[in-house]
């Protein structure tokens, strides 16, 4: 079996919207699919139980290969907090652990996102191969929820989202 690290990712967003909006954002399927992945074109599926131990999945086409990600709701705290597992399961078994912070601001809210990600070390990897997987899986991830994030701010104070990535 092969060793594994896990690296944390912070991002902290300022929104113009209260928390009970963007809590929404994060647990309804219909806003989901405008966001959470990609966008609404290529998200064919998006699935969700929004309560605590329930699941959530997103199926999403693009460049025609089809990708998916899944999870649980470890912590329900509406409107305040999530703690969601995230899986990709054609990438492999690695389970990341996603929370959401939500915290009231004199205009709009606070959104913190802190990622665990589980990085897997490849049999006979030296500590400098170790680190660069690690700096990259940080680098692709926070790509990918920077462009996530642009949207679902996007959603909640506007309504829709507009061309972004």
């Amino acid at each position: 079996m092969n060793k594994s690290s896990t690296k944390t990712l912070v991002m902290v967003r300022e929104v113009n919207a209260s928390r009970e909006q963007v809590f929404k954002a994060w647990v309804s399927p219909a806003m989901m699919k405008k966001w959470f992945f990609t966008t609404e074109k290529t998200n064919k599926l998006v699935e969700n139980d929004p309560r605590l131990g329930g699941a959530w999945q997103v199926i999403d086409e693009r460049n025609g290969k089809t990708y998916k990600a899944v999870g649980n709701y470890l912590v329900f705290e509406e409107p305040n907090r999530l703690v969601l597992s995230f899986k990709m399961p054609q990438f492999g078994d690695t389970e990341d652990r996603i929370t959401v912070e939500l915290k009231p601001l004199a205009q709009g809210s606070k959104l913190t996102f802190t990622q665990e990600i589980v990085v897997v070390h490849e049999a006979g990897w030296n500590d400098a191969e170790v680190l660069l997987a690690e700096e990259e899986a940080l680098e692709a991830s926070e790509q990918g929820w920077t462009f996530m994030l642009d949207g679902l701010r996007q959603l909640v104070e506007t309504g829709k989202v507009g061309s972004i990535g």
